[in-house]
């Protein structure tokens, strides 16, 4: 008798009940109701204070989201660039530098969430997917834009030198592609289950499933995270049926993007249950969320520092500086702002430079370490930390104790509370 070997299936995607992706609800219901809970939060400090129309909080969560999305896959966009698309996009501003991969990332996401409430569809992800790519090409290399992948290589996501390199995963063949998509914009475009029928699937777990499905399709040559990141942005903003969300989980993913991986490859090439993915989702939710509410805080306290008396009596160069500050956040310039730098920013003489800078001091607004050349100054933004030399914080007084800005002896003059707290 000849005996038959069946293998294994080594991706979810070969697996019998594909794509049929289920979670255990038992287990995954404690982490995704502490996602909700840490949503809940952030969502009810918004809403006390008005913050969901407040532009500034608005801007600086799409730039940080814009930015760290395409970081995620290794593309480094230019700040200023991204900082003037996005302002172009609210309606703010004409000006500034343009960048079309900048322009092309933040339209995405405006789209994604924006127009939470249409359907997403083949055309829709072409039109994304050609956003990413002006010119039809990644890098220098040119590739199939505004249409799913029709090689027939292998997509593979590899690693290594050649001759050694590690495949971490192979998608469905492109020719199955067209197809597989259907019924995953299927399953996403379900209606929202009306009175008395089955209650619909809890919106962290429908986001996580949704990327996992189509990062495991890989539909396109290139740009499957940035848009299966948009797909996530879309689901979260149709579970809160609102077009702003005040938190952004690319910041998280890049800040854990190994443990992201990690965790979407064990999905790939595991069961069909998708539970461990789900949970590990759900925490990045929570964990986005409390990142976000200490973003509204700066936001808030930035806004704040603009409106006490001393702000309002600066001079231009002092203003230009103090913002800069401001967008650089917590601890300033790497290493302080000295002298040079000031020069360097405003165009000042020395001793105007100097002058300047011991007013600002003088007001308050900045506070002091070192002295002579090892001068530095630091914006007195309370809560802001700034990393000083380990003998400097072993001089630091006791808490509480606050000696007078740039005292002498290279101790750290420390912020006084002369301004209000960002918290």
């Amino acid at each position: 008798m000849r005996l038959m070997s069946f293998r294994k299936p080594r991706w979810v995607w070969q697996q019998p009940d594909w794509p049929a992706l289920t979670f255990n609800a038992a287990q995954a219901g404690p982490v995704l109701a502490h996602a909700h809970r840490m949503q809940g939060r952030l969502e009810g400090k918004a809403q006390a204070i008005g913050l969901q129309s407040d532009v500034s909080v608005l801007q600086t969560l799409m730039e940080e989201e814009t930015i760290a999305t395409a970081a995620i896959e290794g593309q480094r966009l230019s700040p200023d660039a991204v900082r003037s698309s996005v302002m172009r996009r609210l309606g703010l501003s004409n000006a500034g530098p343009q960048d079309r991969h900048a322009d092309g990332q933040v339209a995405v996401i405006d789209d994604a969430i924006r127009s939470f409430d249409q359907p997403l569809d083949h055309d829709r992800l072409w039109r994304w997917q050609s956003a990413l790519f002006p010119g039809g090409t990644s890098g220098i290399r040119r590739i199939e834009v505004g249409r799913y992948r029709s090689h027939a290589d292998p997509m593979q996501i590899v690693s290594g030198r050649p001759g050694k390199e590690v495949v971490h995963y192979e998608a469905p063949p492109s020719s199955q592609v067209f197809g597989q998509m259907t019924v995953f914009l299927a399953w996403f475009n379900q209606p929202t289950p009306r009175a008395g029928e089955a209650p619909a699937m809890d919106g962290v777990a429908r986001a996580a499933l949704a990327h996992l499905w189509f990062e495991t399709i890989h539909p396109f040559e290139d740009g499957n995270g940035r848009i299966g990141r948009a797909i996530v942005d879309l689901a979260m903003a149709q579970h809160h049926q609102a077009p702003v969300r005040l938190y952004g989980l690319s910041r998280q993913l890049l800040a854990e993007r190994n443990g992201y991986y990690e965790a979407l490859n064990a999905a790939q090439r595991g069961s069909t249950d998708a539970t461990a993915w789900v949970v590990w989702f759900a925490q990045q939710v929570a964990l986005a969320s409390e990142q976000s509410g200490r973003v509204v805080d700066t936001v808030l306290a930035k806004a704040r520092f603009w409106t006490t008396p001393a702000a309002a009596a600066l001079n231009e160069r002092q203003r230009k500086v103090v913002q800069r500050l401001l967008d650089d956040g917590d601890g300033g310039f790497l290493g302080g702002l000295n002298a040079q730098k000031y020069i360097k920013l405003t165009g000042a003489s020395k001793p105007t430079a100097t002058r300047d800078l011991a007013d600002l001091v003088a007001a308050g607004m900045l506070w002091t370490h070192g002295q002579g050349k090892a001068l530095r100054y630091y914006l007195n933004m309370p809560g802001w930390p700034v990393s000083l030399p380990p003998s400097s914080l072993r001089s630091l007084p006791p808490e509480g104790a606050h000696p007078p800005l740039g005292r002498p002896g290279g101790r750290v003059g420390l912020p006084p509370n002369a301004l209000p707290s960002g918290g």
